[in-house]
């Protein structure tokens, strides 16, 4: 099942309104989302036009959800990234860092850590 994150309409006719969800990609336009992240008000002149749920935006993009190209220039505005490359370098620094603690964990219960070398001193 492919995912998308994409606007639906649920405003009225020179009253424009969107909200912002996770669609199925064969559901129509104005169809059942799965979740709804935000809301996009192209009317409003002051205040929040775009809210964004950060968290659980950044959720279904980490699970592989595709963002149309409205939903792209909105994740730009928030700061967050969702370019495939972005997030494989941020899940596989995540997962080296891991990596590097479980070992040494495992190097300190074994007890073939190696000792901190001294510092070496500076000469005057």
């Amino acid at each position: 099942m492919s995912v998308k994150l994409r606007c639906t309409l649920i405003g009225r006719v020179h009253r424009p309104f969107f909200r912002i969800g996770v669609f199925d990609t064969r559901t129509r336009r104005d169809g059942e989302a799965l979740e709804l992240l935000g809301y996009y008000d192209p009317i409003e002149s002051t205040g929040q036009r775009v809210k964004l749920d950060k968290d659980k935006t950044e959720r279904w993009l980490a699970k592989g959800a595709i963002p149309s190209d409205t939903v792209k220039s909105f994740l730009r505005e928030a700061g967050i990234s969702f370019s495939k490359r972005a997030r494989d370098k941020k899940q596989n620094l995540a997962h080296a860092e891991a990596r590097k603690v479980s070992r040494a964990k495992k190097k300190a219960r074994a007890g073939t850590a190696k000792p901190a070398a001294p510092k070496a001193r500076a000469k005057s």
